[in-house]
């Protein structure tokens, strides 16, 4: 095992900077997957489990949705939320039982609502209800995809460590080219968010910068006005 003084970040940093780089690059269409930005991870003045990264990542996520819908592809919501009893949290409830645990995010509680930030198209948006960390775990998302023909899954939301690492495994493991924007990925704590980031990008998913994506995305768009 190599041993290092380096912190998270600067290890990440030092892989995001290396020219040597390979990648798995964009396919043809994009999926785009807001995972969990709801109150009881994004309200950090109100919840202790909340967390925020980049201060504008609610406005990258609306803006990226925007492209999204006008392109004609997918954009996916998820949220957690269980029962009174908890019950449908299963054994990754059972740790804690506080007003903070994640089997006390009770349906139509503030902790499972929305970001009041986020512009969701009720109509055009997909919007899945989630147990586990993966958006696909027990979803309808893997029938989405395949209805839609896209071939390339870029996640954003939280946490980096968490629900963004599980999704992207799956999502690498179904044969999706898997993108994550930098800008658009939050944790708890910058050793977790920089540490998953690393092992996102070496392992199952190419960890780019919000700029990388917007400008494959504006290519799309120019491809179909031109048509």
């Amino acid at each position: 095992m190599q041993t290092t003084t380096k912190t998270a970040k600067e290890i990440y940093n030092d892989v995001k900077n290396n020219p040597a780089r390979k990648r798995f690059g964009f396919g043809n269409k994009a999926v785009l997957v807001n995972i969990d930005p709801q109150k009881a991870y994004t309200c950090t003045d109100e919840f202790a489990t909340a967390y925020e990264t980049d201060p504008r990542q609610m406005e990258y996520i609306n803006e990226m949705s925007k492209t999204f819908r006008a392109l004609g592809w997918p954009v996916v919501w998820t949220h957690v939320a269980y029962m009174q009893s908890a019950e449908d949290a299963g054994i990754w409830g059972t740790r804690t039982d506080t007003p903070d645990s994640l089997q006390n995010i009770k349906f139509d509680s503030r902790r499972s609502e929305f970001d009041d930030r986020l512009e969701i198209d009720y109509v055009k948006d997909v919007v899945y209800l989630k147990k586990m960390p993966s958006a696909f775990f027990e979803t309808q998302l893997q029938s989405l995809l395949v209805w839609h023909q896209v071939d390339t899954v870029i996640l954003t939301g939280g946490s980096t460590s968490g629900c963004i690492r599980a999704t992207a495994v799956d999502s690498l493991s179904r044969g999706y080219r898997t993108i994550v924007p930098e800008e658009c990925v939050a944790d708890k704590h910058e050793s977790y968010h920089y540490a998953n980031l690393t092992d996102l990008s070496l392992k199952y998913a190419d960890v780019l910068t919000l700029n990388e994506v917007n400008a494959w995305l504006s290519g799309q768009t120019a491809q179909q006005n031109g048509k």
